[in-house]
């Protein structure tokens, strides 16, 4: 039974968190514009703060399955991270790509410790 309501939960999160990806990705895109892929960059960090979060407030294995699977997993996005950095080297935007690149993955660590940090401290 634990299994069926684990994978009940995922699905959930997973709903929310394609739906929000969706949402937020369309909305910074029409506000920040197009330059630097700015929709891609800011789910994937809200994904990092809530998966460092849930975490590290060690939230257990109902909340995790919720919030880090489901919600952060759908909402976070890998693949169109790397399909960005591609297009952006593509087009002859090496700078832009670096920029991408770096500033995607070591901010996004940062996001993640903090958050982790934070919430652990918390509980």
């Amino acid at each position: 039974m634990t299994t069926l309501v684990v994978a009940v939960l995922v699905l959930a999160g997973g709903a929310v968190g394609a739906v929000t990806r969706y949402v937020l990705d369309g909305y910074v895109k029409s506000v920040a514009g197009k330059s630097l892929p700015w929709g891609t960059f800011s789910v994937n960090m809200l994904g990092t703060a809530v998966l460092g979060g849930f975490h590290g407030a060690a939230s257990g294995t109902y909340v995790e399955a919720l919030m880090g699977t489901g919600l952060a997993g759908a909402l976070t996005t890998f693949s169109t991270f790397e399909l960005d950095t591609v297009h952006l080297f593509q087009d002859g935007k090496y700078g832009r790509a670096a920029v991408n690149v770096l500033g995607t993955l070591l901010l996004g660590f940062g996001v993640f410790i903090a958050f982790h940090a934070f919430l652990r401290e918390l509980t």
